[in-house]
């Protein structure tokens, strides 16, 4: 069986549109979800950098924990046994496409082929600095740029060995899939290909085409919608918080959906060439075709507008399966990590589990949607936040220079999570199971780093009283 792994940028669970609760048009991944099973509750685990996804993307292809990478995932060691890699071993053609946030080391052990690589986080959609596949693993080409042409002569050298100018980023990496699936056709070899859209990370641009189907003025602001955060999270400065004003407007906030929208849609289109191009291949009925994303966004939910920040709609992502194996049109509800794809895809190929993969297989939910892989999810953002949820409940708790703070949602009946429900005495009890799970994560996954836990657990109490061990608040100014 062959394997199709698309993984999007910035993509939110609730964006696809036949199931989502958004008015996203998404016709070829709703086709996918039709023939496939949708995970309804697959989350990233949290990140450790501002850079959420790198550290995303780094336990997606090594099955480890948050605090089990290197370098926040900007460095992934021999000694991770990485998806590619391990299939590679076992005998497939592995092919690699796109956004690559790690070391370029561990791109060339997990693929011995590929095409339009991008090594970083962000880059122009329409001018993508991109790579051919380096057998020598090099990848030391550039290419110069005159950033500011109207203000100095100043030539920056970007890591490079071509441009497509004028071609959008979701456009060169479906050409270049295209062009693979074509050139499998005859082979008898099983193939992992691997495909990491920039999309739809800002800045958010597409055709036009993509843009004029959604109205900035017709837009539904979603029901969580602040104009600011209601204190400070700690990280309130950070790039993707700048993308609006402060406060955030109504006006703007719409325009940056629709726009999210467009981009959305866009991708969904090259990724239907990619699905015709695989059917018309003949190779579609012996391929496992699993879609997600590194992390969602805030688009004005909350009064923010990146993903650093432990809210659904930044730590959940969409997780679609199809293929053999995959019953079509399901859905699960349980709850479930990224790095669970990794053993997941080893169990449905027959093939075992690296030792260094501390993920767990979805596998059997496919056969039964009710079986529980885990119990809780425990999330994390740098120092500043932890967070745990059993899927009826949420717990955040936030650390600041001078103080701390602590919010618990409903989420059976508050989704959106609009109201903290932490002060109300009736929840002492699940404040402190919630609290013991967090300490638990703190034990079980080497959350102690003095630079990111250490922060976080020094002086936690979670068997106080909700005022003292986590409502601390500055001393009133004299």
């Amino acid at each position: 069986m062959n394997v199709l792994l698309i993984l999007a940028d910035d993509l939110r669970f609730d964006t696809i549109g036949a199931r989502g609760r958004l008015p996203v048009q998404t016709p070829n991944l709703d086709q996918l979800m039709a023939r496939g099973t949708m995970f309804t509750r697959a989350h990233l685990m949290g990140s450790s950098h501002g850079a959420v996804c790198m550290p995303s993307r780094a336990m997606l292809h090594t099955g480890r924990t948050l605090y089990h990478l290197e370098e926040a995932g900007g460095c992934i060691p021999p000694t991770h046994t990485m998806l590619g890699e391990h299939l590679r071993q076992a005998g497939y053609d592995t092919w690699g496409c796109g956004k690559w946030h790690s070391d370029k080391a561990s791109f060339q052990r997990s693929f011995a082929d590929g095409d339009e690589i991008f090594f970083g986080g962000m880059t122009d959609h329409w001018n993508v600095p991109a790579f051919r596949y380096d057998s020598s693993g090099a990848y030391d080409a550039t290419l110069p740029q005159c950033p500011t042409p109207l203000g100095n002569n100043d030539v920056k050298w970007r890591p490079c060995d071509h441009i497509h100018a004028g071609r959008h980023s979701s456009e060169v990496f479906a050409d270049a899939s295209i062009r693979f699936l074509e050139s499998r056709q005859a082979s008898p070899t099983p193939w992992f290909m691997s495909v990491a859209t920039l999309a739809p990370h800002d800045p958010r641009v597409m055709p036009e085409r993509f843009r004029q189907l959604y109205d900035p003025n017709a837009i539904e602001l979603p029901p969580n919608f602040l104009p600011m955060h209601p204190f400070d999270t700690g990280d309130l400065a950070g790039r993707d918080e700048k993308l609006a004003g402060f406060p955030r407007t109504e006006a703007e906030v719409r325009r940056h959906i629709a726009e999210y929208y467009g981009v959305i849609s866009h991708l969904d289109h090259e990724l239907g060439r990619i699905f015709d191009a695989l059917e018309a291949s003949g190779q579609d009925q012996n391929t496992l075709v699993i879609m997600t994303a590194d992390h969602g966004l805030a688009v004005g939910q909350h009064g923010l507008m990146g993903k650093q920040n432990l809210y659904d709609h930044s730590v959940r992502v969409p997780l679609l399966m199809a293929g053999p194996g995959v019953p079509a049109n399901q859905q699960v509800d349980e709850l479930c990590y990224l790095i669970d794809v990794f053993p997941t895809i080893c169990e449905l190929l027959g093939l075992d589990v690296p030792a260094t993969v501390q993920g767990e297989s979805l596998a059997p939910c496919l056969n039964d949607p009710s079986t529980r892989v885990r119990e809780v999810l425990h999330l994390a953002y740098r120092h500043l936040m932890r967070g745990v949820t059993d899927g009826k409940h949420k717990l955040i708790e936030y650390v600041m220079d001078d103080h701390r703070r602590t919010q618990l949602f409903d989420l059976e009946h508050d989704p959106w999570e609009t109201t903290d429900r932490s002060s109300d005495p009736a929840n002492a009890a699940l404040l402190k199971r919630l609290r013991r799970e967090m300490l638990r994560w703190r034990d079980e996954f080497n959350d102690n780093w003095p630079t990111q836990g250490g922060v976080f657990w020094q002086g936690y109490a979670p068997d106080e009283a909700p005022g003292i061990a986590c409502h601390r608040q500055p001393a009133p100014a004299t």
